[in-house]
């Protein structure tokens, strides 16, 4: 693989996502062209976007308040 789309792994912390998709390492030793493809699958696959992560904490909010009206 490229040293660049190593390094770039390294970087976006994607390595551990790497292992349990290995069928990407394939795909990317080919074509390491296809890295961004890669990391947006990824992204998308294990709710690493920005806007799940604010879904997440929106969804964490609604509960803490659902708890605290119910304890009133």
């Amino acid at each position: 693989m490229d040293k660049i789309v190593v390094y770039n792994i390294e970087k976006d912390k994607l390595l551990e996502y790497l292992k349990q998709n290995s069928y990407f390492i394939k795909d990317l030793n080919r074509h390491p062209e296809n890295y961004e493809n890669f990391k947006k699958i990824i992204k998308e696959k294990y709710n690493l976007r920005l806007t799940d992560k604010v879904s997440n904490v929106i969804n964490d909010i609604e509960l803490v308040s659902s708890i605290i009206s119910t304890l009133n």
